[in-house]
C-alpha cells in the first residue's frame, strides 16, 4: 500500500488531498509546516510527497532538496499558484517529478498522477519518446537533462521558449514536447516567422474574412484557429515585426485574436512554443523585440547545446545515420578526426547535409578519406588537398563495355538482340549516373546548379541516383 506525504499550510487543501488519497486505499501523512517536516522520523517510508512551494516557515524548494537527499526514491510533486510557475520548473530541475497548479481543476488528472507516481516508472521513457520524435541524444549529459526536463513539462499548459543556435534541432524539440504531451492526437503546426512577409504572416497566424483584402475570396482559418487544441510552434520569433508582436502578446495574455477583416474576436487554447536562434534578451536591449512579449514567452526556457559541446557523440551519430540511410559509412582515422575537430557552426543540420553530400559524391568508395572532405573541414597545412578521380572506375567500365560491343559486332558469336539492348540500357543509366556525380562534385553538391549545367531537372537527378 502506497504511503503519501502532504506538506501544505492550507488546511482545506490538506484535508481534500488526504481524503482523496485515502479513498484510493493509500496511507496518508499530512503536515502543515517545515518544522513538522523536520520532526518526521523516517522520510524514506514515503512513496510520494506533495510539497507546497510556499510555506510560512520554510521555502518548499529547501524541503524538496532535503527530501531528495534523505529519500531519493520518493517521487516528489510541488504545488504552486499560477504566479510561481517558474519556481515550479526550478523544482523539477531539482528532482521533482511534476508540479500542480492550485487551485486544482482536474481531479481525474490528479488521481492519474498519483497512480503514475506510485507505480514503478521506467526512468528511460523520455529516451524512447525522443527517438520517436527523431531526436539524437547520444551520451551528452546536457542533452539527456534537457529532454528529461522537457518530458516532464510536455503535458503542462505552459508557454515554452526554445533557444539554440541554427541547426541545433529546435523544431525537433518542439515536436517532442507535442508528442510527449496530452495533445499528441491534435495538430502540431510550425511556422517560421522570419520566412514570411509581415502582411502574409498576419494572415497565416490569425486568418482572414472573405473580402478583407484584394484576393480574399473566402474565409480562411489561421494557425491559431487550426491549432486551437494542439500546439503552435513559432520558429524564429525574433524576426516577427513589432505589429505582429503586439498581436501575439494579446493572444498570450487573453487567448483572443481577430481574423483580418472580422470584428468578432475568436478564442484559442493552442499550446504555444516559440524558438529563436538569437538571444531575445539582446533583441530587447537593441529595441528589436518587445520586453512584455519576452516576459510572456519566457515562462520556461529550454536551451539546446551546440554540437561542438558534444563532439564525442559525432561518431555514434554517423554510425546511426549510416544505418538509417542505408549507406555503410566508413571513415579513415584522419577523416573522423576532422569531423570531431570541426566546429560545426551549422550544428546538426550541417552535419547531416555533409553526410548526405559525401554519400552522393562517394557512394562507390569503400572509405571516406581526409581528401574527400569539404575544404572548410580540413585544418590548413595539415593535409595536402588532392581530389581523387572518381571517374576512373567508370572509364574502365565503359572501356570493357565498348570492347565487348566491338567483339560481338565483329565476331561470329550468336547475338541475342534483347539482351544486347538491355545491356546498353544499363550502361546508359550508368553513364548518366557518372556524369551527374562528376557535375555534383564540380558544383560542391548543389543539385540545382548541377541540373542547370546538365540541362536536366532535379527530379531526373534523383531518378538516375536511384532516389525515387
Amino acid at each position: 500500500m502506497a504511503h503519501i506525504l502532504i506538506v501544505d499550510d492550507e488546511q482545506e487543501i490538506g484535508r481534500f488531498l488526504t481524503r482523496l488519497f485515502q479513498l484510493k486505499k493509500m496511507n496518508v501523512t499530512y503536515i502543515d509546516s517545515g518544522r513538522a517536516f523536520d520532526d518526521l522520523d523516517r522520510i524514506d517510508q514515503f512513496d510520494a510527497a506533495f510539497l507546497d512551494v510556499r510555506l510560512p516557515d520554510r521555502n518548499g524548494l529547501d524541503l524538496l532538496k532535503e527530501l531528495k537527499k534523505r529519500a531519493p526514491s520518493c517521487k516528489a510533486v510541488v504545488m504552486t499558484g499560477y504566479s510561481t510557475v517558474k519556481t515550479a520548473v526550478e523544482a523539477i530541475q531539482l528532482g521533482a517529478e511534476d508540479f500542480l497548479e492550485k487551485p486544482f481543476e482536474d481531479i481525474n488528472a490528479l488521481e492519474e498522477l498519483v497512480d503514475h507516481l506510485t507505480k514503478r516508472v521506467d526512468t528511460a521513457e523520455y529516451k524512447q519518446a525522443a527517438i520517436e520524435a527523431g531526436a539524437f541524444l547520444g551520451t551528452s549529459a546536457s542533452m539527456h537533462e534537457l529532454y528529461r526536463l522537457a518530458y516532464k513539462l510536455a503535458s503542462k499548459q505552459v508557454t515554452i521558449l526554445i533557444e539554440g543556435e541554427t541547426g541545433t534541432g529546435k523544431e525537433v524539440l518542439a515536436g517532442f514536447l507535442h508528442r510527449a504531451g496530452s495533445r499528441t492526437e491534435q495538430p502540431f503546426i510550425g511556422i517560421n516567422c522570419g520566412a514570411i512577409s509581415e502582411s502574409l504572416l498576419e494572415s497565416e497566424l490569425f486568418g482572414h474574412a472573405k473580402g478583407a483584402f484584394t484576393g480574399a475570396a473566402f474565409d480562411r482559418a489561421g494557425y491559431f484557429e487550426v491549432a486551437t487544441n494542439g500546439t503552435l510552434f513559432l520558429d524564429e520569433i525574433a524576426e516577427a515585426s513589432h505589429a505582429t508582436q503586439v498581436k501575439l502578446l494579446r493572444v498570450l495574455e487573453t487567448g483572443e485574436f481577430f481574423k483580418i477583416g472580422d470584428p468578432a474576436p475568436k478564442r484559442t487554447s493552442a499550446r504555444i512554443i516559440a524558438a529563436s536562434h538569437s538571444s531575445l534578451e539582446k533583441a530587447v536591449a537593441e529595441g528589436a523585440f518587445r520586453e512584455d512579449l519576452l516576459y510572456r514567452l519566457d515562462i520556461v526556457k529550454l536551451t539546446i547545446p551546440p554540437l561542438r559541446e558534444r563532439r564525442q557523440d559525432i561518431p555514434l551519430f554517423i554510425e546511426l545515420y549510416g544505418q538509417k540511410s542505408g549507406f555503410a559509412f566508413s571513415f579513415s582515422p584522419e577523416a573522423m578526426d576532422a569531423f570531431i575537430q570541426y566546429n560545426w557552426p551549422g550544428n546538426m543540420r550541417e552535419l547531416v547535409n555533409t553526410l548526405q553530400r559525401l554519400s552522393v559524391l562517394y557512394a562507390d568508395e569503400p572509405v571516406i578519406t581526409i581528401h574527400m572532405l569539404p575544404e572548410k573541414m580540413v585544418r590548413p597545412g595539415t593535409f595536402q588537398k588532392t581530389l581523387p578521380t572518381p571517374a576512373r572506375s567508370f572509364e574502365s567500365e565503359w572501356r570493357r563495355f565498348s570492347n565487348r560491343l566491338a567483339d560481338l559486332y565483329n565476331g561470329d558469336e550468336l547475338v541475342q538482340l534483347d539482351e544486347l539492348l538491355h545491356m546498353m540500357k544499363r550502361m546508359e543509366k550508368r553513364t548518366a549516373e557518372a556524369f551527374i556525380k562528376k557535375t555534383l562534385k564540380e558544383t560542391a553538391g548543389s543539385r540545382e546548379q548541377a541540373a542547370e549545367k546538365l540541362g536536366i531537372s532535379k527530379r531526373k537527378i534523383r531518378y538516375y541516383l536511384n532516389e525515387t
